[in-house]
């Protein structure tokens, strides 16, 4: 289950959102009262402070679930186990910030993470947009590439259900450019040949997997 949290954006946009309907309805007033230039000028700041308020709150809903990034952190802990069968292994995820284990068997040689990294610019970080996380999916990966193009292939997604996909809608619309300075996916892979635990880290530079010291 996605925790929902108030954001300074959420604020934000609720601050200027209420205005602008306000203004909006003073719009109609005007009006009615047959004075046009109040309702242009009313409507026309209403129609400005929702938009910009409704930017703010698509924003917010899109981040919920991404984690801020100000240093190397884990993202995940995660426990590995080869099973019987040749190239198959389980792994039992341990996200940060989800309260639930989640497990899956996997295909391969190796284990494959990714995720998606939102990067803000400095006008953005005035507005407590800062770069941020998500892991994205998880998959079994083989050293030999015939096997990766011909054999079983496991993925699965380890993103949140979102309203509003934020990285998705950046790569389909220019209007959020002048807040965004980049966004990108990460992805890293290490081999699983033992049991283990291991420790998906993420950086400003991308993903990692440690290995965990028993």
């Amino acid at each position: 289950m996605t925790t929902w949290t108030v954001s300074p954006l959420a604020i934000a946009a609720v601050v200027l959102a209420v205005p602008g309907g306000l203004l909006m309805l003073a719009g109609l007033v005007a009006l009615r009262r047959r004075r046009p230039f109040r309702f242009v000028l009313r409507t026309l700041l209403g129609l400005l402070l929702l938009v910009t308020g409704a930017l703010l709150g698509a924003i917010s809903i899109g981040l919920n679930g991404y984690r801020a990034l100000t240093r190397e952190e884990v993202a995940a802990r995660v426990i590995v186990q080869p099973l019987t069968e040749p190239q198959r292994f389980s792994a039992t995820f341990h996200i940060t910030g989800r309260p639930e284990a989640i497990h899956y068997e996997l295909a391969g040689d190796a284990l494959y993470v990714d995720a998606h990294v939102l990067k803000w610019k400095p006008a953005a970080n005035m507005i407590g947009l800062h770069t941020a996380y998500e892991l994205d999916r998880v998959a079994g990966r083989y050293d030999d590439i015939e096997r990766e193009r011909t054999a079983v292939r496991t993925v699965y997604s380890l993103a949140p259900e979102r309203r509003i996909d934020l990285f998705g809608l950046r790569q389909r619309f220019a209007f959020l450019s002048p807040l965004l300075d980049a966004e990108y996916g990460s992805g890293t892979f290490v081999s699983v040949t033992e049991p283990a635990e291991l420790e998906v880290r993420v950086s400003t530079t991308g993903l990692l997997i440690r290995f965990v010291a028993r």
